[in-house]
């Protein structure tokens, strides 16, 4: 507990309780909702952030220390009311209070509404990173865009998924402080003319971003840092003269078309107005961003080529990658620093973290494109371009930042960096080999690989109270920020009372996971049942096609042999297709279908059912995770970053089932292969098996069990409403199935038996599951962050 929080009371925290919600929210006990009971609580545990907070931006002054500044298009924060109270070590006096004025704890947290600003493991990773940079004393802003409406909020209609808007701000947000204050003007489109001798960009148009901030409380409140989110508003607030002519909605476009930038996370970008908005959003980001820091950076220093000294500023993914050219920009154009010296003093700053191994996921810009919406950076792009060949003349041919009338941000956001990181050890061998084989020859020792960490404190003390007290009881406090004491758990592991309390926690989560399935779905699942769980992003690669193939083909033995000694299961799908991805949202689609076809099968009754709760978010992961006795990992070899749900469940207890693919390799490597169901083509193997053309059938062939659920599936067993329904998929897993599904089925059909076989064995299963546990100490975000201070940042802790 911070020092200053010592003293205080359930009667205290009351009092300030009943302080806000007179004062702040102009409401009496008695008239109060849920709603204004939580904006209290909120207001009252915000007042004791802001100690921490400002004392933290005044020692970072005082002390002149280097910033981190991390640029992320996605903070995937979740809720913070909880989270805040954990830290800050009230959160039991938090509950005592609510319930002196008659009020439930849980269903104040779960009234706060799930903040819709990022989409999977990118933005959760920067919210990790955030917090554990409070917790370790890093000085640091995160700098994000506040999105109105965020990534969309996910329902089903017969089985598809439909988008609808996320409404995540139409209530106030009691985190976040406005600051009109710092507000920065960002220029777009018009051109470049040339005066004195010099380029001088004239915009065509203008937004002003806003900046939003959040504070962001580490573990026992010793520090806070800041989230700095934008919102763009119009530099021309109206048009009253449109407006008197009765041209109404023209009198309003410029807002509307400010808050088109800060209204969607991800706009469908198969439009070019959507390819357009899309990099409008990216630069608006980093430019905001870059100017705050410069003009931080000016308050106190003069020497521009100092900067790198001061500031360390690290690129989340591509989306970012447009620093480089901006900073050399603004150092340029409004500072007057040539360009040598505008490039190396950019450089000097600039980190560049590597999310994918996707060629199309790293960005390209039609030259068309990137020219028309910011002219001058296509000059400057170009510029780096033609200095980096003369520097590097062995350079071949084929690689370069602008090629085939792109702007490829992969390149750019390379070469502009001073440090590259993959982010697990396969993977960042693989961006050496794969993804930038020539640029690591010319730059060697520029990739680094900084493998992923999640934040104990929220992925296990909040969001687990079961094991966590568990945890507590067994080794002591403390673990929450070392989190390699968890393997003090180990010794006890032998001993059967700290497996059966091992496991009685976990049947508290799945008692409590199983109600709320109840509420939400409508589905009865049996807490005793083995909870096999996928929650992740809807994408080919991360295979949930292969899962619901194998399901299928397990439902089908079972009504084979109904008196089986069978293990109930219940599978557990969570995740949403990105909106134009048509075979994403056919796999949604299957997925549904078959839950309604086995759900309601009398023959399997309980031995199976499938639950596909809608809108995944972060709330609905720490339900979930501590539940889970299963961890799906079962992505194509040589294609997943790292992951960061696969350390969440070993955390949590939850062996994998998985490929050697991203961060499972050093999973396997922590927990032992006896901890581990391994299955599947490993990242060589995968690419050897691409060459065969015939690979699909050939495999498909083999298998009889993948045989007879393809020949269901395309006979319409699953969708009797309309039998062709998914021909088109059972044709890509025949003849298109780049992502290796008919090859890893009859592996993973196997592995699972495995499960089953270690479920069946109570002792093998909780030593498993604990074991797990105990090992996952160096997937602590902690550990993660410590390395990149040290081995990219240059910064040291002001702990």
């Amino acid at each position: 507990m911070h020092v200053n929080d010592l003293s205080l009371t359930p009667n205290l925290l009351q009092a300030d309780i009943a302080r806000h919600l007179t004062f702040t929210l102009g409401k009496d006990a008695p008239n109060a909702s849920v709603y204004d009971w939580r904006m209290a609580l909120s207001f009252a545990i915000r007042d004791r952030i802001v100690e921490p907070w400002f004392a933290s931006t005044r020692r970072t002054w005082a002390e002149d220390r280097k910033r981190v500044y991390y640029l992320s298009m996605e903070f995937l924060i979740g809720r913070l009311l909880e989270d805040a109270t954990i830290n800050l070590g009230l959160r039991d006096i938090a509950e005592e209070a609510m319930a002196g004025f008659g009020q439930d704890f849980r269903a104040i947290v779960e009234n706060e509404p799930d903040a819709a600003l990022g989409n999977g493991g990118l933005g959760r990773l920067a919210a990790c990173f955030m917090e554990s940079m409070a917790t370790l004393g890093c000085p640091a802003y995160g700098y994000g865009i506040r999105y109105e409406h965020g990534l969309f909020r996910q329902r089903f209609e017969g089985g598809q998924q439909v988008e609808t808007p996320e409404d995540w701000l139409t209530q106030a947000h009691p985190w976040e402080f406005a600051r009109p204050e710092s507000a920065y003007t960002i220029p777009f489109k018009g051109h470049v003319e040339t005066r004195d001798g010099r380029e001088v960009w004239v915009p065509g148009e203008t937004v002003s971003a806003e900046a939003y901030d959040t504070p962001v409380i580490g573990w026992q409140g010793k520090w806070a840092n800041t989230l700095r989110l934008w919102a763009a508003k119009p530099t021309t607030l109206f048009d009253l003269d449109r407006f008197n002519r009765g041209d109404y909605a023209a009198a309003a476009e410029p807002e509307a078309l400010a808050r088109t930038l800060s209204r969607v996370l991800y706009p469908d970008d198969t439009t070019y107005q959507g390819k357009e908005l899309r990099l409008k959003q990216e630069f608006f980001l980093t430019s905001a961003a870059l100017q705050d820091i410069l003009r931080r950076f000016m308050a106190r220093h003069s020497d521009l080529k100092s900067l790198p000294k001061h500031v360390a500023i690290q690129m989340n993914d591509t989306h970012p990658a447009i620093a480089g050219p901006e900073l050399i920009r603004l150092l340029m154009d409004d500072h007057g620093m040539g360009f040598d010296d505008a490039l190396e003093t950019a450089r000097g700053c600039l980190g560049y973290t590597n999310h994918t191994l996707l060629p199309e996921a790293l960005e390209r810009w039609a030259t068309f494109t990137f020219g028309n919406v910011l002219p001058r950076h296509m000059q400057i792009v170009e510029r780096i371009d033609s200095w980096h060949r003369r520097t590097y003349p062995s350079r071949p041919h084929y690689v370069g930042i602008v090629k085939h009338h792109e702007v490829r941000m992969g390149e750019l956001a390379f070469i502009m960096a001073h440090k590259v990181n993959g982010v697990s050890a396969l993977h960042s061998d693989l961006v050496k080999k794969n993804l930038f084989p020539e640029l690591e020859r010319l730059h060697p020792g520029r990739i680094i690989n900084q493998t992923n960490g999640v934040t104990p404190r929220r992925w296990l003390k909040m969001a687990n109270r079961p094991l966590s007290k568990l945890i507590t009881d067994t080794i002591g406090d403390g673990w929450e920020d070392d989190l390699d004491r968890l393997k003090g758990l180990e010794p006890h592991v032998k001993g059967r009372a700290f497996r059966d309390a091992f496991g009685a926690a976990k049947r508290a989560n799945k008692a409590a996971l199983s109600d709320w399935i109840a509420a939400e779905c409508g589905v009865k699942v049996n807490p005793d049942a083995l909870f096999d769980v996928q929650i992740k992003r809807i994408h080919e690669y991360k295979r949930q096609l292969l899962n619901i193939l194998e399901t299928i083909a397990h439902w089908h033995q079972i009504r084979s042999n109904p008196k089986g000694d069978w293990v109930p299961r219940v599978k557990i799908f969570g995740g949403k297709s990105a909106p134009g991805y048509a075979v994403a949202k056919e796999i949604i689609h299957l997925i549904n279908d078959v839950a309604q076809v086995v759900n309601n099968d009398p023959v399997t009754g309980d031995l199976l059912k499938i639950v596909y709760p809608a809108n995944y978010n972060v709330s609905m992961a720490e339900r979930l995770i501590p539940a889970a006795d299963l961890s799906e990992q079962i992505s194509t070899a040589g294609k997943e970053a790292s992951g960061t749900g696969n350390m969440k469940f070993m955390m949590n207890g939850a062996p994998t089932i998985g490929t050697l693919d991203g961060a499972n390799v050093e999973i396997l490597e922590e927990v032992g292969a006896e901890n581990f169901f391994l299955f599947g083509l490993t990242a060589e193997e995968v690419m050897r098996r691409r060459e065969d053309p015939e690979h699909a059938r050939k495999a498909i062939e083999a298998s009889q069990p993948l045989q007879d659920v393809l020949q269901m599936i395309a006979e319409g067993r699953f969708s009797p409403d309309d039998t062709d329904r998914y021909h088109g998929l059972v044709h890509r897993v025949w003849h298109h199935d780049y992502f290796l599904v008919a090859s890893d089925f009859d592996a993973y059909h196997a592995a699972q038996a495995q499960v089953d076989r270690a479920y069946k064995d109570r002792d093998r299963w909780q030593t498993m599951a604990a074991m797990n546990t105990a090992r996952s100490g160096f997937f602590s975000s902690d550990r993660t962050i410590r390395s990149y201070m040290n081995d990219i940042w240059g910064v040291t802790s002001a702990l």
